[in-house]
């Protein structure tokens, strides 16, 4: 737990603002201040932000490329169901399956750590040592910090993991991350269709679907990029410009693609 306002400390770095900076670190006073160091909401906010995008990345790279082709709406619909559910299933299934071996690793990794800690202790705090000399610390000094963390097992252990390793230990669950980035990209991948999908329940917007996909998914694309500043402390408005653009190039080569290749339909 931390005795401050994390967000607060975050936003007074950003404004480069010592006095907020200095509130939020002394927030230890108030009875509110106490969180987690990562709370659940920031838990799964990686797979949220990446698979919305490659979601919605995706299924728009679908339907411009149906539509450059001068296919039908109902061809549309179909490429574009399929992709989302194919490539949803594909990238949530990936994300378990290499943050199953992730945590795997770091359970295996973990433990062996644990057993040299109560087998050789000198070993690992010899190694220790060495870790801190070489970022720049006295050995005179070196040698009390090492002797302080291995009067805490769960300390030491956590402390190699990290300095020895560098594996940052993951709260989130393969699960987890695989549900929020099937969800997510299920989500913000149904956007670029559902002007075909409303234009069948309201005739009028018949042919104008695609111009209302590419608004909407160059709005999503722009407000995914502002968000995803939250994981990478970006100016907003250029994160989503970013973003944008990247998406739009893509969209643009499947549509060139499509039209090219229309013929052949």
């Amino acid at each position: 737990m931390l005795t401050r306002k994390l967000d607060e400390a975050r936003n007074a770095w950003k404004d480069r603002n010592m006095d907020a900076s200095r509130a939020a670190h002394e927030a230890g006073q108030r009875a509110d201040a106490v969180e987690t160091h990562r709370n659940a909401q920031g838990k799964y906010l990686k797979s949220i932000v990446y698979g919305g995008m490659d979601g919605i990345v995706t299924t728009f790279a679908a339907v411009a490329g149906v539509s450059g082709a001068n296919l039908g709406p109902g061809i549309v619909l179909i490429m574009g169901f399929a992709n989302l559910i194919a490539d949803g299933l594909s990238m949530s299934i990936g994300d378990f399956l290499s943050s199953k071996s992730e945590a795997e690793y770091e359970a295996a990794e973990r433990e062996r750590e644990s057993w040299e800690v109560d087998n050789y202790p000198e070993g690992e705090k010899r190694e220790l040592r060495e870790l801190y000399v070489a970022k720049g610390m006295a050995g005179a000094d070196a040698e009390g910090v090492v002797e302080l963390v291995a009067r805490n097992r769960k300390a030491w252990v956590d402390i190699m993991m990290v300095e020895e390793l560098g594996i940052v230990p993951e709260d989130s669950s393969p699960l987890g991350s695989a549900l929020a980035t099937f969800f997510s990209f299920g989500a913000f991948g149904f956007l670029p269709l559902l002007a075909y999908v409303t234009a069948l329940f309201v005739p009028a917007l018949a042919g104008s679907q695609f111009p209302a996909a590419v608004t909407l998914t160059a709005c999503t694309l722009f407000a995914l990029g502002a968000f995803k500043t939250r994981l990478t402390g970006k100016n907003w408005i250029v994160s989503g410009l970013e973003t944008l653009v990247v998406g739009g190039l893509a969209a643009s080569a499947a549509y060139l693609v499509g039209a090219l290749l229309g013929g052949l339909a």
